[in-house]
């Protein structure tokens, strides 16, 4: 189940195909957490609540490069993919004393170590442009289309292949753009 970043806004459906598009490379980041001791809550909830708080700051914060993301929710953790300007931005944000994500860690580290309570995890994938596609069919802005430009997927756009970069026929004809 995905749901919206904070806070919730009732997005209005584009009826059609969109793409979305960049000339830019970026990062898709996932992040998330696991739980692995129902009882142990008061460690657990820590990693929520920071994890909160965490993209709370980074939501007002625009200049950081994170760009935005969908929450992802599952049966034992919540977690996030998260789109950013660059890697550089991703790193500094992580690695920076000033910034929270450094405090969170060594607390995590000295409240749960390897005791099993919870886990986290993270993928970081670098994204060159015309390396990847993104397409959305009478939906509202998600994934990329959040946080890139959107634009009708017709043309170079219509097929998965022709988004990056190569040739190929639809193998359905695309229903007419609506005006």
């Amino acid at each position: 189940m995905v749901v919206e970043v904070f806070p919730v806004v009732a997005s209005p459906v584009f009826p059609g195909r969109f793409a979305a598009y960049t000339d830019e490379p970026y990062v898709v980041f996932m992040i998330g957490m696991r739980i692995n001791k129902f009882f142990s809550l008061r460690k657990w909830t820590f990693g929520a609540i920071s994890f909160v708080r965490m993209l709370r700051m980074l939501l007002k914060n625009p200049e950081k490069g994170f760009l935005g993301g969908q929450q992802i929710v599952y049966w034992r953790g919540i977690g996030m993919v998260q789109y950013w300007r660059s890697f550089e931005d991703l790193e500094r944000f992580a690695r920076q004393s000033s910034d929270p994500h450094v405090h969170v860690w060594r607390q995590y580290n000295q409240m749960v170590g390897n005791d099993g309570t919870f886990g986290i995890w993270h993928e970081s994938y670098l994204v060159d442009p015309g390396r990847y596609e993104a397409i959305y069919d009478n939906m509202p802005a998600f994934g990329l289309g959040t946080v890139m430009e959107l634009g009708p997927a017709l043309g170079r756009r219509e097929t998965a292949r022709r988004r990056l970069g190569g040739q190929g026929e639809p193998a359905v004809p695309s229903p007419p753009q609506p005006v």
